[in-house]
């Protein structure tokens, strides 16, 4: 009796793919696994918003979280070697939930109408009364003075086919969305019954926003000279002005008190330290007192020595020049810190030859001080323009992106920077907040950011020092 010999079964490769290619794999597998158990997530909360439409919206993140432990023994049982990637879990949901989701919506919106007006929520301004036909599927509106139904319904289609209605009981509390079939000169058709639960005695339209191609972009640049370039000079020079004023103040004090030599030195820190231990927040307002055209102690000090009042906060000139003060204060110690720690990693023997050689102090300052300083500072000073170039809180604070200069949009006026800009677009912009257009604005302070930092870092030599 002969015996056929099978083959062992093939067991599944346990040892990882190594190097870069094993992380990408690795990172691939897992946004995979989130990417799957989402969408499971998605269509069974939509399913069960089918079923209870009172089921609340965080029912989604449970029925990811459920498919997600569903899934992962599985994808464990594909790829055995993945449990070694399995801590990177947690960390990739982070960056998928807070980073990846808000850049991919902020994308979205720009290429959208999205704002105050157009958020697809129901219209609260434009409720009217309504009736209700016995077999629940017709609405019957007053007659409507100076625009058809579906104009009224702002309908994408003439005959409103597909679109949505919102009904509201007498309370106008809980809006109940129908689907539309048909609608008439003042007449309504639903696609289905309202539920015998609704008691409609209100009609409203939804504020649809839809895509609108480039149209943000074009509206940007079609009045660039009102906001957009004056903005965008006023953040670069905002910006360099502060790195190079901070930096010289900083490097300054931080060579003074580092000289051995100067009694109480220790004391002198502490105190030019102290504009960087106390919060931002209340320094600012401070400043914003000190600089009061009227009642503030600057100009009430210039009085005394027969000096007009200065607009600090009420000119744009003088308002730049203020911001750029404050800066100052709120900057220059976290420079000086930075200086000190930088020459404590100079050897001392340097300075002991060069003192021998009989090398002046000015002399060692600008032949072994300033050269060996400059590998530690170019990335500070990298790292600190482009925080000033995004430096929103100084500006809302001090100015709030004022004082108003003719010729410029109210969302852009003589103090606002490019952030300030998308921030007054989108949260302050006269009862219409513009969602997209701000979207739009961050998408552009983005690329402008990055050419920026990359002409930066070129002219600094990093790219040359990353190859070596």
């Amino acid at each position: 009796m002969t015996h056929t010999m099978h083959p062992p079964p093939r067991r599944r490769p346990t040892v990882p793919p190594q190097g870069t290619q094993g992380v990408f794999t690795a990172l691939l597998i897992l946004a995979a696994l989130i990417g799957v158990s989402f969408l499971i997530g998605w269509l069974l909360s939509g399913l069960a918003a089918q079923i209870l439409p009172g089921a609340p919206a965080y029912t989604i993140l449970i029925f990811t979280l459920l498919a997600l432990l569903l899934l992962t023994p599985l994808t464990y049982r594909l790829f055995p070697w993945i449990t070694n990637w399995f801590y990177l879990l947690p960390a990739l949901v982070f960056i998928l939930a807070f980073t990846v989701l808000p850049v991919v919506l902020t994308v979205n919106y720009a290429f959208t109408n999205y704002s105050g007006e157009n958020s697809g929520n129901p219209d609260s301004a434009s409720r009217t009364p309504a009736t209700l036909s016995a077999d629940r599927l017709t609405v019957t509106l007053p007659e409507l003075t100076g625009q058809s139904l579906p104009e009224y319904l702002k309908c994408a289609a003439p005959t409103c086919a597909g679109g949505t209605v919102v009904l509201f009981d007498e309370e106008a509390s809980v809006p109940h969305r129908q689907k539309i079939a048909s609608v008439g000169t003042n007449t309504i058709t639903l696609a289905a019954p309202v539920p015998d639960t609704v008691a409609v005695a209100q009609v409203t339209r939804i504020n649809r926003f839809e895509y609108v191609g480039l149209a943000n972009f074009r509206e940007i640049f079609g009045k660039a000279s009102r906001a957009l370039w004056p903005v965008f000079l006023w953040t670069v020079v905002f910006a360099f002005s502060t790195i190079v004023i901070n930096s010289l103040a900083g490097l300054i004090l931080g060579i003074l008190l580092y000289n051995k030599r100067l009694k109480g030195r220790n004391v002198y820190r502490t105190l030019l330290f102290l504009p960087w231990a106390v919060p931002a927040v209340i320094s600012v307002q401070m400043w914003v007192a000190l600089f009061n055209q009227q009642f503030g102690i600057v100009n009430k000090t210039l009085g005394l020595l027969g000096i007009a009042a200065v607009p600090w906060l009420g000119d744009p000139l003088w308002a730049k020049v203020s911001i750029l003060l404050v800066n100052l204060w709120l900057g220059f110690p976290y420079m000086m810190t930075a200086t000190i720690s930088a020459l404590s990693t100079i050897n001392e023997d340097l300075y002991e030859a060069a003192s021998i050689d009989g090398a002046s102090r000015w002399q060692q300052i600008t032949n072994i001080t300033l050269p060996l300083l400059r590998t530690s500072f170019t990335p500070i000073l990298l790292s600190g323009f482009a925080f000033n170039f995004n430096n929103f809180g100084i500006i809302y604070l001090l100015t709030a992106g004022g004082p108003a200069q003719e010729g410029r949009e109210s969302t852009a006026q003589s103090t606002d920077i490019l952030l300030s800009w998308g921030y007054n677009t989108a949260f302050v912009s006269s009862g219409g907040q513009n969602f997209a257009l701000a979207s739009a604005i961050a998408l552009i302070i983005f690329f402008l950011t990055l050419a920026i930092s990359l002409v930066n870092f070129r002219a600094a030599g990093v790219f040359e020092e990353a190859r070596k």
